[in-house]
């Protein structure tokens, strides 16, 4: 047990890290992470993907909040888009949990393998979202919003990776797509980890540690330098060769995502 919270302090670290250098989820490096701790601490091969899954999820009910209420703060929050996207975002959440907990642990496995190859190849031709199209295809952000929550939950990241560019892609000024972002991150979060607590229920009740499918020591032990390590992560992207250590690390993502699918 210590060994695991131990580990998953530094997991918390580097998801901290990544998340304020790159702006994208800490889902993309949590969920490969726990899903190898787990499988080195014997939990059962046909649940430890949705339990790193929800476990990630939870993680970001906090540092959403922490996100938001920055966002908030320097006014880059469009409110009426965000509730015009949460309600939906909030039903494709709970439906994304319900198919992450029916789908098969490899079969999910080989969709975020999936997933972050769409991320890597994403990074290294371009900074994430910050490409606009013009005369783009208008998909209504209801759709949108129900989507990029069934996906996110179902994956165990936080949206962002999905939103921002949806938004751009809508014709929303990149400022305003991180900021609306980061506030319906929250919604998915919430919706996700309440959907997995109450499907893990049954499956961990006789196990200790677990509060649904959530896996409390790591959590714990993420979020107690995750929030802290993000805006260190967002300082050191002002000093350092950012769209070097992006190629690198979108590479480090195909690896990941190369091992997933063998």
């Amino acid at each position: 047990m210590v060994e695991m919270i131990f580990y998953c302090l530094v997991l918390g670290v580097f998801a901290g890290l990544l998340a304020g250098l790159f702006g994208i989820g800490g889902g993309v490096v949590i969920v490969p992470s726990l899903l190898a701790l787990f499988a080195w601490q014997g939990f059962p091969p046909d649940s430890v993907m949705v339990i790193a899954i929800a476990t990630s999820l939870a993680t970001v009910v906090l540092t959403s909040i922490a996100s938001m209420q920055a966002h908030r703060r320097i006014g880059t929050i469009e409110w009426p888009l965000v509730r015009q996207m949460a309600p939906m975002i909030f039903i494709g959440a709970i439906i994304g949990s319900w198919i992450a907990h029916q789908v098969p642990g490899r079969l999910l496995e080989g969709y975020f393998a999936l997933f972050l190859i769409y991320v890597g190849f994403k990074m290294l031709n371009t900074s994430l979202g910050k490409r606009r199209r013009e005369g783009a295809t208008r998909i209504p952000y209801g759709v949108g919003g129900c989507v990029i929550g069934l996906f996110s939950a179902a994956l165990g990241i936080g949206g962002g990776t999905l939103m921002v560019p949806y938004l751009v892609h809508m014709q929303r000024p990149m400022q305003i797509a991180v900021g609306v972002s980061s506030a319906c991150g929250l919604p998915i979060a919430v919706a996700s980890s309440i959907s997995y607590i109450v499907l893990g229920w049954n499956v961990t009740a006789s196990v200790p540690g677990f509060f649904g499918y959530i896996y409390v020591p790591a959590f714990v032990g993420i979020i107690s330098t995750s929030v802290f390590f993000a805006p260190v992560g967002a300082k050191m992207a002002v000093r350092l060769p950012v769209e070097k250590l992006q190629r690198f690390f979108s590479l480090l993502l195909l690896l990941v995502a190369g091992g997933l699918l063998l």
